[in-house]
């Protein structure tokens, strides 16, 4: 499934696959988001599968929503390996 992204009220609906052969649509999407809004609550419940570029994409964002002093909120249970990928980044940042 080809990845689709929907906005309504600063909440993206995440449907189908995050992974390196669309990562333009969702970089181009999320672009200066931070710039435009000081709240995003991206919900991941729909993703089917992510690897390891869709992975580092969300990180990115959640990165550049502390530089800017921002909120972002991932929600829905989502896939194994991003829920990993922070629990593991959070741990690290604790040291």
């Amino acid at each position: 499934m080809e990845l689709q992204i929907t906005n309504h009220n600063n909440r993206f609906e995440i449907k189908g696959a995050l992974n390196k052969r669309n990562l333009k649509t969702f970089k181009s999407f999320f672009t200066n988001i931070f710039d435009q809004l000081d709240t995003v609550i991206v919900n991941i419940e729909q993703v089917e599968t992510i690897d390891r570029d869709g992975v580092m994409a969300l990180a990115r964002l959640h990165n550049e929503s502390i530089t800017k002093s921002k909120q972002l909120s991932i929600t829905g249970l989502g896939c194994k390996e991003l829920y990993d990928h922070f629990k593991s980044e959070e741990g690290t940042a604790a040291a």
